[in-house]
């Protein structure tokens, strides 16, 4: 049965009040999930699907007899087609949300302890070595950094997994030409190279010219999940980076440090954000 908006309203009561709230809370959230996502078109599209179900249904419930019967099935399910496709496509992030709800105190599901700072600050050092080096060399490579675990398994599977201790040598070698897995992206979690030879999203902007695919599936990846992209172009040797379908060419060294630590977490601030953090949750247990 189609819902009575009009029946529903004569009916306001405290519940009414609640499921309004409720349906605040959610739009909200809609609107914050497409805004960090810049997909704002998408979030007009299904409030514009919404409204036009709502008019509908207002519109029908307003008469006596029976008007408006296909348009408002027609207006219905297609609520429904646009809500499930919207699951299909940010997938990704309802599983970050709710991996992040499985793990309150911020640890990735993934990690299972395994990586500390001074691991993450060594696997720094050794994706600071390998993109100089393959920089130098004119080796084209792209490394995503996946701190959150957002990446879904259709990417990861779509390249060879590995779980392997990441090293400048072991990426060195990837992204040499001659390599299997040179042409695909390197999923990288902690210390570890999780995937390697793996295929991206490619961005539908308009992007400069010089940029070829890799800098396309750099973007790409970002605008679907929270992770950093490094780029190291195969035609001009530039270190790029990328976050938010943001990229930032000709990096230096220390710049692409800060970058990589502030993914991993372990930048001065992010440190300085955690201990804020620990600080006020052991105050608060004092407190109680």
């Amino acid at each position: 049965m189609i819902f009575n908006f009009v029946e529903y309203g004569r009916n306001l009561d405290l519940y009414a009040i609640l499921d309004g709230v409720v349906l605040a809370a959610a739009i909200t959230v809609l609107v914050l999930l497409f805004s960090y996502r810049r997909n704002l078109r998408v979030l007009v599209m299904l409030l514009s699907v919404a409204v036009l179900d709502i008019l509908v249904q207002v519109l029908a419930g307003l008469s006596d007899k029976e008007i408006l019967t296909v348009a408002r099935y027609v207006t219905h399910y297609a609520m429904i087609v646009c809500i499930v496709m919207s699951c299909v496509v940010y997938q990704s992030d309802l599983k970050a949300i709710f991996q992040r709800i499985a793990n309150p105190r911020g640890t990735p599901a993934f990690n299972d302890g395994l990586s500390s700072d001074d691991e993450l600050r060594e696997t720094t050092a050794e994706i600071l070595s390998a993109c100089q080096d393959m920089a130098k060399q004119d080796v084209g490579a792209i490394i995503i950094i996946d701190s959150e675990g957002s990446i879904n398994d259709t990417v990861l599977d779509s390249g060879t997994r590995l779980n392997a201790e990441l090293s400048a040598a072991l990426l060195e070698s990837i992204f040499n030409t001659k390599a299997p897995l040179h042409d695909g992206a390197v999923i990288v979690r902690g210390n570890k190279v999780v995937a390697a030879g793996c295929f991206l999203p490619l961005t539908q902007r308009n992007v400069n010219k010089e940029m070829g695919t890799r800098h396309r599936a750099a973007i790409g990846i970002t605008e679907d999940t929270d992770v950093l992209s490094i780029v190291v172009s195969e035609e001009t040797g530039i270190i790029s980076v990328v976050k938010r379908g943001e990229i930032r060419r000709y990096m230096t060294m220390d710049k692409l440090k800060d970058e990589i630590e502030e993914a991993f977490g372990i930048s001065p601030s992010a440190i300085a954000r955690r201990e804020a953090k620990e600080e006020k949750k052991h105050h608060g247990r004092d407190f109680k």
